[in-house]
């Protein structure tokens, strides 16, 4: 992937910066895993595996933390 999508990490809410960790997380998985039929043949592995949702949910924390960093926490 070449495409500049991420320009910024600065949102103007923490609504914003949980949207951008889930769109960062979503990334992640889509470059780790570039082939499409074999990222959505595994979706269903995962889908309902608690481990696999728990690991999920960790990857988008963590991010949120990178954005509500960059963000000074919101505080203006």
């Amino acid at each position: 992937m070449t495409d500049t999508w991420l320009p910024t990490l600065t949102t103007a809410t923490p609504q914003e910066g949980f949207e951008l960790a889930i769109a960062m997380s979503r990334r992640g998985v889509k470059y780790t895993q570039p082939d499409m039929q074999t990222l959505q043949a595994l979706r269903a592995d995962y889908a309902e595996s608690a481990d696999g949702l728990t690991a999920a949910s960790q990857v988008i924390a963590i991010n949120f933390q990178t954005v509500a960093a960059a963000n000074n926490y919101w505080r203006t």
